[in-house]
């Protein structure tokens, strides 16, 4: 493909990036997960962790380290496309592609269909019991507290309160004390229909839907599960995440968990310029621009 065919960067900047202020982001809570922890039992806690939705509590388990810069550096690459659930970004000769596929690849998740759950008697009284309207979710501030003083519940009402630490804590990834969509956080009363929802999508557009509202020349605070854009910086960039990604040996399943991260570095910028783009997945990965 022509490069005279390729769309223009958003942001017009010849050699110099936006210097990096701050990215913040809510998702990964220290507080929500030790909160989840200590209220589960053991054995609740370990089929929570190995469950579709496990990969989170897994990463959180890694200690997986954000490196801020690198994603501010790839954001300012980003190209002028008109598909609005999809980043593509310009590094050396040729862009990569960053979209539900490319998230589906590094995070799993189900893609099921599953109907919005109705208010129950059920679900009026444990929503009650956290402290929540019917008509809202609860956020991750008032799960914090339901964990606190949730031993006098049933075993499935502690495992709901796990996974909406997850819904809360990484898959909507908002601020501590916002609320959660009702209509999703409801099917929780359903423990296997809430572990079958095709969560990936939800994650996805939640990201992209705060990514595209984002001012890159000032500090911001993402909403979502950012992190999986640094590891997809990683599998498109191999000689990069193997001097800083720190990968973990024979690489784990999903993606997401391959690395463990590394801080932001100075020579991120030079590191990335000296890169080719790099893709391998059961499928072939598209690297131009139709």
């Amino acid at each position: 493909m022509d490069s005279l065919e390729r769309p223009k960067r958003i942001f017009i900047l010849g050699e110099k990036l936006f210097p990096i202020k701050s990215i913040a982001y809510h998702t990964d809570d220290s507080k929500l997960f030790s909160a989840v922890r200590d209220a589960l039992h053991d054995d609740e806690y370990e089929e929570l962790k190995e469950s579709r939705l496990g990969v989170f509590l897994k990463l959180k388990e890694m200690d997986f380290c954000w490196a801020s810069r690198l994603i501010h550096y790839m954001l300012s690459f980003q190209r002028n496309i008109k598909k609005k659930y999809e980043l593509w970004s310009l590094v050396g000769a040729d862009p990569v592609r960053f979209s539900l596929i490319e998230f589906e690849q590094i995070i799993g998740l189900s893609c099921e269909y599953i109907k919005k759950c109705e208010v129950t008697n059920e679900m009026a009284s444990f929503w009650e019991w956290i402290g929540v309207s019917v008509d809202a979710g609860p956020s991750s501030e008032q799960i914090i507290r339901a964990c606190k003083r949730c031993q006098e519940l049933s075993r499935d009402d502690r495992m709901r309160l796990g996974y909406l630490a997850i819904f809360s804590g990484f898959i909507e990834g908002r601020k501590y004390s916002s609320a959660t969509r009702a209509s999703l956080a409801r099917l929780v009363m359903d423990l296997e229909k809430f572990e079958n929802y095709p969560w990936r999508r939800v994650a996805f557009k939640v990201l992209m839907d705060s990514l595209r509202a984002k001012d890159f020349t000032k500090s911001y605070t993402v909403d979502g599960f950012i992190q999986v854009l640094q590891v997809w910086i990683y599998h498109a960039l191999p000689e990069l995440s193997a001097n800083y990604g720190n990968p973990i040996p024979n690489k784990p399943s999903p993606l997401l968990l391959a690395f463990k991260g590394g801080k932001g570095r100075k020579c991120f910028k030079d590191a990335i310029s000296r890169q080719e783009w790099y893709w391998k997945s059961s499928s072939s990965f598209e690297c131009g621009i139709n």
